[in-house]
């Protein structure tokens, strides 16, 4: 089987299918199809396929030329038929892995895409999970799963393997092409084909371990790692307003230590698809082994602070000028997650939002690359132009992204007050009425 799969990789005959068409799915399915694999996309939103199927693409890292072109040459397809697994040698499972509404791990979507696989793989078949998630997911979840619904054997009839997504939406240097990327598997065989169908699709290093679990423990480190990181500013960011020092100015004389030192930042909270996410599972599994995260649990404490940290600096703000932040016209600017991008999931500004409208304060947002926002099953628009009148009506402006797109001189000038969470406005020479996080 592994001698056939290799020839099959050289040849380019083996079909791909990708489970799941979004951050992660979407920009890897048109990696493996340019790089000459037929590839099938499956997905349950039948708006994503349909997408897809017309060459229209809604991810900013695919290149919409990319798409058309692979998708008029029938390399790429999408469905939302499970039955066409079993036209698929290689399938990549990339769905989402939330948290559920007590902060623990959701892998019903995973488990479902597994259940749907199991159903119609062919013996011979590699899967891959990719998306994030504990330790042990692959062997004691993924696994059984298959071989109950197919009536396989691991390792004798397919491969099973994991290979954490690292996709850093907005990154003009790093993409899925060129990102390092680590394997692990179940058995020395189905590491090698898995690794050798990466290679054979990405520019970048495949790194291999010996096991799921490392790979999966691998993915979890690098969140946690920023996680934590990014708590120590945030605390340190709390602690700086007290003691009247500048803590921006403070992070940037200590990155020019060439060794021992790297520069995180503080901000409003955590947001994106991973890092607000994977210590909690990591926490969670922790737990089944009687030990606590504490250095981690208390990095998710201060983080998921901030917010709430963030609103009563707001509060603080406008006393100043006697007012109440009940009935106060707040302008926030910014709702994505990160700088240039249009992605908003976990995004820390729609908490501070909610927040501040529960303290009574009128609040309007704008996003030059989002036009509305989905929260906790509402729709909320955002303000079509940063205009001279929206800016001067708002008693506090609050920066939650660092868009460079926007004119912070502009702001600056027609702003009563502002409080920058991300010192976005650093080149503003003007700083009367600006304060920072």
């Amino acid at each position: 089987m592994k001698e056939t799969l290799l020839k099959k990789i050289e040849n380019r005959e083996i079909v791909v299918g990708v489970v799941g068409l979004g951050y992660v799915g979407l920009p890897l399915a048109v990696e493996k199809a340019k790089a000459g694999f037929k590839t099938i996309g499956f997905d349950v939103q039948d708006k994503k396929v349909e997408m897809v199927n017309a060459g229209h693409n809604y991810i900013g890292d695919v290149v919409d030329d990319d798409l058309k072109e692979i998708v008029k040459k029938g390399l790429l397809s999408a469905t939302n038929d499970f039955s066409f697994i079993k036209d698929v040698d290689f399938v990549a499972i990339c769905v989402p892995t939330p948290l559920d509404i007590y902060q623990q791990p959701d892998i019903s979507y995973v488990k479902a895409s597994s259940e749907a696989i199991s159903k119609h793989m062919q013996k011979g078949a590699m899967v891959v999970l990719e998306s994030t998630t504990y330790p042990g997911t692959t062997e004691e979840l993924v696994k059984p799963i298959l071989e109950k619904g197919s009536g396989m054997i691991c390792g004798k009839d397919f491969y099973l393997g994991f290979s954490p997504e690292r996709v850093d939406p907005g990154n003009l240097i790093y993409k899925t092409k060129n990102t390092p990327k680590v394997v692990g598997a179940i058995g020395d065989d189905a590491l090698e084909v898995i690794a050798a169908m990466y290679r054979a699709v990405l520019e970048s290093d495949v790194h291999t371990v010996s096991s799921p679990a490392i790979a999966e423990m691998e993915k979890i480190l690098e969140n946690t790692y920023r996680n934590i990181n990014i708590g120590l500013v945030n605390e340190l960011a709390i602690l700086c307003n007290k003691m009247k020092i500048n803590l921006w100015e403070v992070i940037d004389a200590a990155k020019t230590k060439p060794y021992g030192f790297q520069a995180f930042y503080p901000g409003p909270g955590l947001g994106g698809h991973c890092i607000p996410l994977d210590p909690y599972y990591l926490s969670w599994k922790a737990r089944e082994f009687g030990f606590h995260t504490s250095m981690i649990e208390s990095s998710m404490m201060i983080n998921d602070r901030m917010p709430e940290y963030c609103m009563e600096r707001a509060s603080n703000i406008l006393n100043r000028y006697k007012k109440s932040l009940n009935g106060s016209k707040i302008l926030v600017l910014g709702v994505a997650y990160k700088q240039d991008i249009d992605d908003y999931r976990e995004s820390p500004a729609l908490v501070v939002i909610d927040i501040l409208k529960k303290m009574g304060a009128d609040v309007r947002y704008y996003d030059p690359y989002i036009t509305e926002y989905k929260y906790k099953g509402k729709t909320y628009p955002g303000e079509k132009e940063l205009t001279e009148d929206l800016v001067k009506s708002a008693d506090l402006v609050i920066v939650t992204t660092a868009h460079t797109n926007v004119d912070y001189d502009f702001v600056q000038q027609n702003a009563t007050f502002i409080f920058d969470t991300k010192n976005a406005m650093k080149a503003v020479s003007e700083r009367e009425n600006i304060e920072l996080l």
